[in-house]
């Protein structure tokens, strides 16, 4: 059984990674092609798939993680604390960013400290909740045990989807939120947050897809059998959260059980791809740039969005009409150019590329944020 770390892996996770920075950074948001938008509620575009892509990634870093405890059940305090230390750490940073928003708004805009509009959940929260989740499931049940549960949870979060209409207002998941948060420290103070509590419990799903694959594919030949293997089952998933969808529509924002299985199905087939191109073609030329950005990918996504809210409080000038960074850098570099759209675009693809320097640099220099 091979016991190296797949760079299949890191290539899956730098691709995740590259994704979430393209869409978060366009040069304005009223002007976005539409595959690099989430659909507006129900529905599935490509950008639809980062979120969920790097949660896949994340089960799939487990199988090397956690593979040896979950095998021999014998996972101890210690093993526990790490792991407490991980979610910790994630929701840390997490807070830290959301915070930094309203810190940046005070500094630079003279803006009262808002602390009841600070918002408790986002991405990095959610990661940090379904990959704890995710991980006292591997620790303590058999892979049947976890396919029930697994199984059970998108099940019964359907179930009580059926219980109330499933619009942004109405449905139990913006309840929930509402009820425990309160509705000011929500995404955009809103009726519901999209990283949401009720809806993190389908994303667990969402990592454990991750963790049975790369764990299956552990065991495996390095064949073109294998991959084509991981392409049907890729494939299967995504025919099975296609026809639930029927019932129950795909939706990112509340993750809905067939939205995680379709998503998971698109997931499989990258894996496929990454596998065939790094592991068997040996293609490194072309997979090692997204390697670099795999082996920081949290860095990335923090520096990222830190950086993004400092140029959207400062501004290029004075008055109340002063553009700020963002728009200045856009207009003035791409856009008065390019054009709206495409100036967007380039300006999205710039940010990604400026963040792959920095993390070439930190890979130079052997930096690694290990959380």
């Amino acid at each position: 059984m091979p016991t190296q770390r797949f760079r299949c892996l890191d290539l899956l996770r730098g691709l995740a990674i590259a994704g979430m920075i393209l869409v978060n950074n366009p040069g304005s948001w009223s002007s976005v092609y539409p595959p690099l938008l989430h659909a507006e509620w129900h529905g599935f575009t490509p950008t639809d798939l980062v979120f969920p892509l790097f949660l896949f990634v994340v089960g799939g870093a487990m199988a090397f993680s956690l593979g040896r405890w979950a095998e021999t059940g014998q996972a101890g305090r210690s093993t526990y604390l790490k792991l407490a230390k991980r979610v910790a750490l994630l929701l840390g940073l997490g807070l830290m960013l959301n915070v930094s928003s309203l810190l940046m708004a005070t500094a630079f805009e003279g803006a009262p400290l808002a602390w009841e509009k600070w918002r408790f959940l986002g991405v990095l929260q959610r990661i940090a909740l379904a990959y704890g989740l995710s991980s006292l499931l591997v620790l303590n049940l058999s892979q049947r045990w976890q396919a029930i549960a697994t199984a059970a949870s998108w099940l019964g979060y359907w179930a009580l989807l059926t219980t109330t209409p499933l619009t942004a207002e109405a449905s139990i998941v913006g309840a929930v939120d509402r009820a425990l948060l309160g509705s000011s420290h929500l995404y955009l103070g809103g009726p519901f947050d999209p990283e949401g509590l009720l809806s993190t419990i389908p994303a667990v799903g969402s990592v454990m897809a991750g963790y049975w694959a790369l764990r299956w594919l552990k065991t495996q030949p390095q064949t073109a059998k294998t991959a084509w293997r991981l392409v049907a089952a890729g494939g299967w998933a995504i025919v099975m959260g296609r026809l639930w969808s029927l019932a129950l529509p795909l939706n990112k924002q509340l993750w809905t059980s067939s939205y995680a299985v379709y998503a998971a199905g698109w997931s499989i087939v990258l894996l496929a791809g990454c596998f065939a191109l790094v592991e068997l073609k040996q293609w490194r030329s072309v997979s090692r740039p997204f390697e670099i950005f795999g082996l920081n990918a949290i860095a990335a996504f923090v520096g990222s969005g830190l950086v993004g809210r400092l140029l959207n409080r400062t501004h290029i000038g004075s008055g109340p009409d002063a553009p700020s960074t963002y728009q200045w850098l856009y207009q003035t570099l791409f856009a008065s150019w390019a054009g709206p759209m495409s100036g967007s675009l380039l300006f999205a693809i710039a940010t990604v590329a400026f963040w792959w320097l920095v993390m070439y640099g930190f890979y130079r220099r052997g930096w690694f944020l290990k959380v």
